[in-house]
């Protein structure tokens, strides 16, 4: 495994990790009273008034690129940021929050499809016994024997979500280079605050905020305290180092280590709202770390065989040791 590879896994966790710790933190708000649509619109317009500056100084010079990327960066922010989250409430408007986790990581599955219609080749064993095992992992940990319940138009909106989803590490893995990652991130920022701003105005999805103390870890903070976090870490930093991430490790990988959000989910709800998890979610922890390990052993083999050949490829008598190719 090369350098590149290797440190885009674990920004891939860490984007992983800072998404992770939203849905608490989100739900804080919530309980006090504000909207999913007030949570959306401070987290993504908090985010693109804090990437601003960084953005136009990253810019400085370069404005045709921006110019040449604006399209890729209007349909960045639109679905991967914007749609993706009204598309995620409305599905936990009408079903549990697992069911409706679970059709948004629905994901990977569905970019290991789309990259088999698109090449016409099937994927190898190994990356198809990674994408159960993850799945696997993913219904444990949600734990769907609770109060799981189905609606048609909420199962919808799930769909919908896990699309978005594609859309984003699809993107994110075809990043302009000459496009940093922050300028793409910040820019996806602006359209999609735009997009929650547009949706509020028509109530699509309306905004209520109560600015009263929450309760984080048994205390009480003041109700900038969870906004900060949503602002700072669950958005500015979980997209810039998801779109590093994506960069590094290409749209597959990238979507399946982000499986491990869950994971972290699970454990910042513990930590943050008290909600212990159990001998279950933890077993199914274990399956999704292994899941993605067995994809990306595949796509490192795959990558291997792709920069190797032998002599007996090459016409020679005796296939001993690998060759690079020139």
């Amino acid at each position: 495994m090369t350098l590149r590879p290797a440190t885009g896994f674990w920004i891939a966790l860490l984007s992983a990790a800072t998404f992770g710790v939203s849905g608490p933190f989100a739900k804080s708000l919530l309980e006090i009273g504000w909207s999913p649509g007030a949570a959306v619109g401070l987290r993504i317009g908090g985010a693109a008034l804090v990437l601003l500056i960084p953005v136009l100084i990253a810019l400085r010079g370069r404005w045709s690129t921006m110019r040449g990327n604006a399209l890729t960066v209007t349909i960045y922010g639109t679905t991967a940021i914007a749609l993706c989250q009204l598309f995620y409430f409305n599905a936990v408007q009408r079903m549990s929050v697992g069911v409706s986790l679970l059709l948004e990581y629905l994901a990977p599955v569905l970019i290991v499809g789309f990259l088999w219609l698109r090449s016409r080749k099937a994927p190898n064993l190994l990356t198809i016994i990674g994408s159960v095992t993850a799945i696997l992992g993913l219904l444990l940990v949600l734990d769907l024997a609770g109060d799981a319940r189905l609606d048609p138009v909420g199962v919808l909106f799930g769909l919908g979500a896990a699309v978005c989803l594609v859309v984003f590490f699809l993107m994110s893995a075809k990043v302009d280079e000459s496009l940093p990652p922050l300028v793409m991130a910040g820019g996806g920022m602006v359209v999609g605050a735009l997009t929650i701003l547009v949706l509020g105005l028509v109530n699509i999805m309306p905004f209520r905020f109560v600015f009263a103390d929450v309760s984080l870890a048994g205390r009480t903070y003041s109700w900038i305290v969870p906004v900060a976090v949503l602002v700072l870490v669950a958005t500015v930093a979980a997209y810039v180092t998801g779109i590093l991430a994506a960069q590094r490790l290409g749209s597959k990988v990238a979507s399946f280590v982000a499986l491990t959000e869950v994971m972290f989910a699970v454990l910042a709800a513990w930590l943050i709202l008290g909600e212990l998890p159990g001998v279950v979610q933890l077993l199914g922890g274990l399956l999704i770390v292994a899941g993605v390990v067995c994809v990306r052993l595949d796509e490192v083999r795959s990558a291997s065989d792709d920069d190797t050949v032998t002599p007996a490829a090459l016409g020679g008598a005796n296939p001993v040791e690998p060759v690079p190719r020139a």
